[in-house]
Formats: C-alpha cells, sequence, structure tokens
C-alpha cells in the first residue's frame, strides 16, 4: 500500500503560485525546490509538486490541460471547522484565486471550492467526525 502521495501540477508562474499557497498557510520543502518546481507540503505523507508548465511537460507525452475550459481534477483538503472552511475560500479570493462553486451544506459535511491562479480546481470541506446519518444520501 502507498504511503505517502504527490500530486503533480503544472503552473504557469511558480513565485505567483508560491505566494498564492503561502497566504492560504501552506508551507514548502526549500530541498525540493528550484526555479522548475516546489514541493507544497499538506501534511507528513501528502505533497502537491507544483512544476512550472515546460518541466510539467517532460514527465508526459500527453497534452497539458487548458484550466479555462476542463477540468483534470479536482483537489479537496479538510479543515477544522465549517468557519475555516469560509475563511481559507475567502483568503483564496483575495490572494488572486477566482471563485469556482457555490458552498455546499449537507449538515453533517460542509464544502466550498475555489480556483487557484492556474485554474486548477481546490475543494475545502469540513465534516463532522461522527460521519454521515445512517440515512444520508450523497
Amino acid at each position: 500500500m502507498a504511503k505517502q502521495m504527490f500530486l503533480n501540477l503544472p503552473v504557469k508562474d511558480l513565485d505567483k503560485t508560491v505566494e498564492f499557497f503561502t497566504a492560504l498557510g501552506f508551507k514548502f520543502n526549500p530541498d525540493f525546490t528550484d526555479e522548475n518546481a516546489t514541493c507544497m507540503i499538506v501534511n507528513d505523507d501528502a505533497f502537491v509538486m507544483l512544476l512550472v508548465e515546460n518541466y510539467f511537460k517532460s514527465f508526459t507525452s500527453k497534452q497539458v490541460a487548458d484550466t479555462g475550459s476542463a477540468a483534470e481534477a479536482i483537489m479537496a483538503f479538510s479543515v477544522d471547522s465549517r468557519e475555516a472552511v469560509d475563511e481559507v475560500v475567502r483568503t483564496a479570493l483575495t490572494s488572486g484565486g477566482t471563485a469556482s462553486e457555490e458552498a455546499q451544506d449537507y449538515g453533517f459535511m460542509y464544502t466550498h471550492s475555489f480556483q487557484d491562479p492556474d485554474g486548477h480546481l481546490w475543494e475545502v470541506f469540513w465534516m463532522d467526525p461522527a460521519g454521515p446519518p445512517k440515512d444520508a444520501a450523497l
């Protein structure tokens, strides 16, 4: 079974992207950072490698997704409260991100989303530690 998770994302302007995610509270591993890439730390076992587009292209023969017209994935991360969900999205929007979908309240789970400066989709959520009611439909 996998022990760590690394997500690789292409970015147009690495400095702008680092500034954006720093505003959201993320830290970066300087050992895996240069002019082509940086390693954003999500937690002890999950990381996002932010790769300048030309460098990203060196790892695949496929075209880089046009995030203005297509979704390649939705990255989601949890926070400790409903209020924290809204705070992260507010910070994202005032730090160069754009609005994505409206907030969704499922009672036991609350989600909201934004797009980073490169158009990647991010969802922030809080979930009741007790989980969904037995009769809940997602």
